[in-house]
């Protein structure tokens, strides 16, 4: 059973910040979860299922918007960044990514815990995303980034798997070609649809996926694709 305490994950490779946040949110009644690594938090936000997510963006393994994607494709747990990088275009990066607020460090641990609460309180309750999706014999884990086909591991590039991602979180669902280009292209690519054509083109070698009679991703003629129900 899950913790009566609000459960708060803090992903920052300082010690000092993560003893000083441990001390201070556990005095308000908190359960606090630590992680030192982009990885590590993000398989720490997979097993516990935080409440809320403390996210630095300067961490060893992954850069923090890295995580912070990584974490928007299967849960939408409210995250709070925390970061010494002060731009207005970074903040709103992270804010594009899906961070719900975002703070500089060095910060005053009033106004943080006055925000936490805020996200706390405006939280929406949803349950997580699917972590992983089938479709017959293929599987996308979304923690582990990790494609398989008859439980055999496919090597995907970056962009052959944020589509079969986006496809597999929408699964069963027409994903048209302009939100699979806006959404992993960039906005700018709207209209440049000879470069999904070429990425579901590999990607159905990869899966062995017949483009004449496909199993797995199946075009809807002149508007998108969808990937088949399991």
């Amino acid at each position: 059973m899950k913790n009566s305490q609000p459960i708060i994950l803090v992903i920052d490779d300082e010690p000092q910040i993560r003893k000083f946040l441990r001390i201070s949110l556990s005095t308000q009644g908190y359960a606090v979860l630590e992680a030192a690594t982009g990885a590590e938090g993000l398989s720490q936000a997979a097993l516990n299922a935080p409440d809320l997510v403390i996210l630095d963006l300067g961490l060893p393994d992954l850069d923090g918007l890295v995580v912070l994607r990584e974490l928007r494709e299967w849960s939408q747990v409210p995250v709070l960044v925390l970061s010494v990088r002060a731009s207005e275009a970074q903040k709103v990066q992270a804010l594009d990514a899906g961070a719900h607020d975002y703070m500089t460090k060095p910060f005053g641990i009033q106004e943080f815990l006055a925000r936490l609460r805020v996200l706390l309180r405006h939280s929406t309750g949803d349950s997580p995303r699917q972590t992983s999706v089938r479709s017959g014999p293929l599987t996308v884990d979304f923690v582990r980034r990790r494609v398989t086909l008859e439980q055999l591991d496919v090597s995907l590039t970056p962009k052959e798997y944020a589509v079969l991602a986006m496809l597999a979180r929408h699964q069963g669902q027409v994903v048209t070609q302009q939100q699979l280009l806006n959404d992993i292209w960039g906005p700018s690519h709207r209209d440049d649809s000879h470069y999904l054509r070429v990425v579901v083109g590999h990607l159905r070698q990869k899966l062995k996926d017949d483009p004449a009679n496909p199993v797995f991703i199946i075009t809807a003629s002149g508007v998108g694709y969808r990937l088949s129900e399991d």
